[in-house]
């Protein structure tokens, strides 16, 4: 793997409109580099693509997360991670983050550096990178530890003189930014159902932006909604389709969250042991994310898909 990083050829930014699908493995290999400033989210988060980073070797790599509730624990636990800048990483409902845990009191399976800011802190760090200016001023944080153990967050006075400290959070400007939504086409037009958090800010803010998919749709389909194109085709690299690709968590109006496959995969990083057992099992031991999804099966990928469809229809595109 590392001969392969050695031998890639440069990244070339080219956004323009043209046909950008391809496979998991080739957009990896083409946008993800050793040493990147890799961006994810708390929502729409790409499960299918950190496994397919994982798988190969991708190392060093910093994570910007505004919330992490074990979607990178897979990087972190293989010590792949040098560096982590977020406002949580957990377990969320599912349970406790162990490999997690492990790095930040233990520095197992290494030592990671640890930056923290809130969550509004993340996306003004974002939303200052997208923006093309070097900071941002907030209100969050002061007060709090979290400006008090972070150098990196500067509290000034109001310099025209309205009395109150402010503080101010540098600008990220990611490598890359990996997603995961409902629908796109080929060109890299984005849509989501709903609720999409913080994640056109993060898409602008990155250098490189690989999306995954629940549907690749045509062009004429995207058009019939244009509202629901929340990231459009000049913002994105490449598109990745891959079905129930954010499992176990949810996707809004496609499958609801795994619950009791998330308690079980917490509990299974509980150890050292059991986390290499089943990263063997889910990630190393297949080829793909269709590889995955048949190891935990489709039966059961369907009954999360029902499930939602119970209680959730997205108007008449649904």
């Amino acid at each position: 793997m590392r001969e392969m990083q050695s031998n890639l050829p440069p990244r070339v930014e080219n956004k323009k409109a043209r046909d950008k699908v391809m496979t998991a493995k080739e957009a990896v290999s083409r946008f993800v580099r050793d040493g990147d400033m890799m961006l994810s989210g708390l929502q729409h988060s790409s499960v299918a693509l950190v496994h397919e980073i994982a798988r190969q070797g991708m190392t060093d790599l910093t994570l910007l997360l505004d919330s992490d509730s074990g979607l990178t624990a897979p990087l972190l636990g293989l010590g792949r991670v040098k560096k982590i800048i977020t406002a949580y990483c957990g377990g969320g409902n599912a349970g406790n983050n162990y490999v997690f845990r492990r790095a930040a009191e233990q520095k197992i399976p290494r030592e990671v550096e640890m930056e923290f800011y809130s969550n509004y802190g993340i996306a003004l760090m974002a939303l200052a990178g997208s923006m093309n200016v070097p900071f941002l001023p907030t209100r969050s944080m002061i007060g709090s530890s979290i400006a008090e153990q972070n150098p990196r967050i500067r509290v000034i006075d109001d310099p025209y003189g309205g009395g109150t400290p402010v503080a101010l959070v540098p600008a990220a400007r990611p490598d890359v930014c990996i997603i995961h939504v409902h629908r796109a086409d080929k060109l890299g037009n984005l849509q989501f159902f709903g609720h999409f958090g913080n994640t056109d800010i993060f898409v602008r803010s990155a250098k490189y932006v690989i999306a995954s998919c629940e549907e690749l749709v045509t062009t004429d389909e995207i058009r019939r909604t244009p509202n629901q194109t929340i990231i459009p085709q000049y913002n994105v690299d490449a598109v990745v389709e891959a079905p129930f690709g954010a499992h176990w968590f949810a996707s809004n109006y496609y499958y609801h969250n795994d619950f009791p496959f998330g308690a079980y995969t917490l509990e299974k990083w509980r150890t050292e042991e059991g986390f290499r057992e089943w990263c063997d099992k889910y990630i190393f031991g297949v080829e793909d994310w269709d590889g995955y999804c048949r190891t935990v099966g489709y039966e059961r990928l369907w009954k999360l898909y029902h499930a939602e469809k119970r209680f959730l229809a997205y108007g008449e595109v649904r």
